[in-house]
């Protein structure tokens, strides 16, 4: 067994050594994202400290502020970055720079689009950041000791990014990691100091802890003092009317660790019975695990400025997780934990605040930048639509975001607002009309559309998986009550005159017998038989019951084990139909039994439902093939 002292080698994790080799050969259009990353690191290292020293104050030894140190060599061709952080002891180092201890690399490599600057600027993302060194180097040489830990258990970790590390203990007097980069050829441009100063000011002006250089050099045979380049102070913390739109970005891209520019965000300070400052962002396009319902999401949580937690999740409901953010309490208490958010009152009034706040920041865009909207609505609305059975305070609110494709238009998008449906109600119109289907094509040329096309009334055309289960929580809206067009009995209201509802009755009272040889065939498939008012030109549908669950739902729950109640749908007709007139002169009862299983069969699958004997359904229209080919 190898004693802690002595010298190892090691060889990385596959997928390391896999992501390793992408870095090196691949990933270099945009090789300053190395800094970023590096930077970043050390200023989450000093945040752990900070936190750390709240119940150890010893572990602040000397009592040093925190910093960050950069320098550069250009004759040794290195670029060193220094933090007096938290530092890492041996196993530590091991287990951050050797393995990944969740899937980071491995989903980082599955998510590769092949566009080599986006790829690039993935890397923080997937918390592989301190491999980006070998972007630029091609050794790197990291030394670090844990703060509170003795000055002989420094670790020297080495690695030429080619498949294996040496990691030995070393002394090593100052806490925090300090890491060197011997620069490739091709990445020389990054031992000039001045181009790392306007890397810093691009990715680091922002960060609450000061990036120190050297001063540009001066009398020869004198040293350079160092100097803090960067503001250095909370952004957060600085009135809205001092912070620029550039340094919004900037500080978003930050924490986001995203190469493009937020959609929006919403800065305040909230004083009286709580105080809290926060900052909430609006991603352009989904984080990479946003339907990982537990994966990690969140704001970052600081209380009077200290760090206490990367992810807070209990300060927005789970349905807003791609909002990115900061939130900075002077209410709680600094030895805040887990089970504390949980319980606080504090916490609650906070989150029913700041998902307001995150509501209103989304309203805002949806009715001012309405392609800007239209954007993050096909990037996370499908998230969004969670908040309808998570929310119930703010069901109106999530409800006025939504976003369907309808019949206006007939356009696959998703762009139509309850809002704007409302505004385009015919006269007369009392309900919000819709149809949930597997799919935009089937959704749109669903039968039970035919009577709305030929009034000119607007439906909705719902073809999410996630959507029949939407419309459980989503009822009503602005005073309108919602109704799918395939389930209970349609009442039109005033949309029908009073001569068409008396057509109506007469059609049902002349077809009764149809209906009743009808029924009777198809007893064990069937509710019931009626006449239709939603057809004219399709010979039947399937129609369910007000509140039992349509096809796909069903279909939904069953793959997922559940039991489902019995619920057999009625079948409605339409007399006019060419194909009905002749099922009803058909006498003999064994083919009319066949033609009427038939017009079943197409019902079932216009809806898009399957059949239980699609064999049955083939012999039944084989035999019809050839008596027309007699």
């Amino acid at each position: 067994m190898t004693s802690p002292s002595q010298k190892e080698t090691r060889g990385f994790e596959t997928e390391v050594s896999r992501l390793l080799h992408l870095m090196i050969h691949s990933l270099y259009s945009n090789p300053e994202i190395f800094l970023r990353e590096l930077v970043a690191n050390a200023a989450d290292a000093a945040d752990k400290l900070r936190f750390e020293a709240l119940a150890r104050p010893e572990l602040l030894e000397d009592g040093a502020a925190p910093g960050i140190w950069i320098e550069t060599d250009p004759e040794a061709r290195t670029v060193t970055i220094r933090d007096n952080g938290i530092g890492m002891d041996r196993d530590e180092v091991i287990s951050n720079l050797g393995t990944i201890a969740r899937s980071g690399t491995a989903e980082f490599i599955r998510n590769m689009s092949g566009d080599q600057k986006k790829d690039t600027q993935l890397i923080g993302q997937f918390g592989v950041g301190f491999y980006s060194a070998f972007v630029v180097a091609d050794h790197v040489d990291v030394f670090t000791r844990r703060a509170g830990s003795a000055t002989d258990t420094g670790v020297h970790w080495a690695s030429a990014g080619e498949g294996e590390f040496t990691v030995e203990t070393v002394m090593r007097e100052a806490r925090g990691t300090e890491i060197v980069l011997r620069l490739r050829e091709s990445a020389l441009e990054f031992a000039d100091a001045f181009r790392l100063r306007a890397i810093i000011h691009k990715y680091a002006e922002h960060i609450p802890l000061p990036v120190h250089m050297r001063q540009p050099a001066g009398e020869a045979g004198v040293t350079p003092d160092w100097e803090v380049v960067n503001k250095a102070t909370a952004l957060w913390t600085r009135p809205r009317s001092e912070i620029s739109d550039d340094e919004y970005k900037g500080f978003y891209q930050h924490i986001a660790h995203d190469f493009e520019d937020p959609l929006a965000w919403s800065h305040h300070r909230v004083e009286g019975k709580l105080e809290y400052t926060s900052l909430l962002y609006l991603p352009r396009r989904a984080p990479f695990d946003l339907y990982q319902r537990e994966g990690v999401h969140g704001l970052k949580l600081y209380v009077q400025r200290v760090f206490i937690m990367d992810n807070a999740e209990q300060f927005l409901p789970l349905y807003l997780r791609f909002i990115k953010g900061v939130v900075d309490s002077s209410d709680l208490p600094l030895n805040v934990s887990r089970e504390l958010l949980q319980k606080s009152e504090a916490i609650d009034s906070m989150r029913g605040a700041l998902t307001r706040r995150a509501l209103d920041m989304l309203g805002k865009l949806a009715g001012e930048q309405k392609d800007d909207y239209q954007a993050f609505w096909n990037a996370c609305g499908q998230v969004l639509k969670e908040g309808m059975a998570e929310d119930p305070a703010n069901r109106e609110r999530v409800a006025g975001l939504l976003r369907f494709a309808s019949t206006h238009g007939d356009s696959p998008a998703q762009d139509v607002s309850l809002a704007d449906y409302v505004v385009r109600m015919k006269e007369g119109q009392e309900k919000i009309y819709y149809v949930t289907a597997d799919n935009h094509a089937a959704a749109s040329q669903s039968p039970q559309l035919e009577i709305f096309r030929k009034k000119g009334v607007e439906v909705l055309l719902l073809c999410d998986r996630l959507d029949e289960w939407l419309m459980s929580y989503l009822t009503e809206f602005g005073g309108k009550s919602l109704q799918h067009v395939a389930k209970g009995e349609l009442d039109l209201g005033k949309l029908d005159s009073a001569e068409e509802k008396a057509e109506q009755e007469a059609l049902q009272q002349a077809a009764a017998p149809l209906l009743e040889r009808l029924r009777q065939a198809l007893a064990d498939r069937i509710g019931g038989v009626e006449v239709t008012q939603r057809l004219t030109d399709s010979p039947a549908c399937l129609v369910r019951g007000q509140h039992d669950l349509g096809h796909g739902l069903r279909e939904l729950l069953a793959a997922a084990g559940q039991a489902l109640p019995e619920a057999k749908p009625v079948l409605e007709v339409n007399p006019a139909h060419a194909l009905i007139r002749r099922l009803e002169a058909e006498t003999g009862e064994e083919r009319f039994a066949a033609l009427a299983a038939l017009v079943l069969d197409q019902a079932t699958l216009a809806e898009g439902g399957s059949l239980a004997d699609p064999a049955a359904y083939v012999r039944r229209v084989n035999a019809l093939l050839l008596e027309l080919l007699r």
